[in-house]
């Protein structure tokens, strides 16, 4: 389903304002979409991404996913400003960092709780709050709709290094595939991506020397995913004929990895 074909949707991405959320934002609205560009603050990229969006009718949205009230602020913002939120894109989310590991055998007791509960706050409880508050909007409105999880391939892998980041992206996974089953009767397919390393900005610096060969090793093709790889497939479970692949999880590492 393309804009051209059922007319624009409007489509709100979280995290877009770099890497994989603004190449999200990016290719919905190359097709015409509108698109709701959250950011949670950095609000000089996030300007950035809505000047680059091709079209007209975007907004910026700003709110902290971590609490409950922002979450239903960034629901309610985008559904006005959209006049109707059709597709949510999950992206935003705490990643894996250098200073936020937390491996057990080098952890402190009170650094270990402060890392679950900084990751969980977004990449659980962030998502699912807006997840509820949009597909509340869709359904008040019976017109359908889509919602895709941008997961990880650290689910099924594992990150032995940041373990609160694997463990709530595989609580995204489950949560989305208990909303498909949920949401289906009100015309809502929900899917998600689990992307391999991808290379973006944030993450710039681990791809130089030998621990950007390693990485590149992990795969077969020499090379990790771009982001825009990453964009046609979440724009593909977005559209009308992704309907019957609700529940999908989507593996988008280049063959680095196998779920058994």
């Amino acid at each position: 389903m393309t804009a051209e074909e059922n007319g624009p949707r409007g489509v709100l991405v979280t995290g877009a304002s770099k890497g994989i959320g603004r190449a999200v934002a990016l290719a919905f609205a190359e097709r015409g979409d509108r698109v709701a560009v959250h950011y949670g603050s950095d609000a000089d990229a996030a300007r950035r991404t809505l000047a680059e969006l091709p079209g007209s009718g975007h907004l910026l949205v700003q709110g902290d996913l971590s609490e409950p009230e922002g979450a239903q602020a960034v629901a309610d913002r985008a559904e006005e400003g959209l006049d109707g939120v059709r597709v949510l894109v999950n992206n935003a989310a705490v990643g894996t960092t250098l200073d936020n590991a937390h491996p057990v055998p080098e952890t402190s007791y009170s650094d270990w709780q402060r890392a679950w509960q900084t990751s969980f706050a977004v990449n659980v409880f962030g998502a699912a709050n807006l997840t509820y508050c949009v597909t509340r909007h869709m359904i008040a409105a019976a017109a359908g709709g889509r919602v895709v999880n941008v997961g990880s391939r650290g689910a099924f892998r594992g990150e032995p290094d940041h373990p609160a980041y694997g463990a709530g992206k595989a609580a995204l996974h489950a949560l989305g595939q208990s909303l498909a089953l949920s949401l289906a009767p009100h015309g809502i397919a929900v899917t998600s991506v689990a992307p391999g390393f991808t290379a973006t900005e944030r993450v710039a610096g681990r791809l130089a020397g030998a621990a950007g060969e390693a990485l590149r090793a992990q795969s077969p093709f020499g090379r990790v995913g771009s982001a825009d790889e990453i964009a046609e497939a979440v724009l593909y479970l977005a559209s009308g004929p992704a309907e019957w692949a609700s529940g999908a999880i989507l593996d988008l590492n280049g063959a680095s990895h196998f779920r058994t």
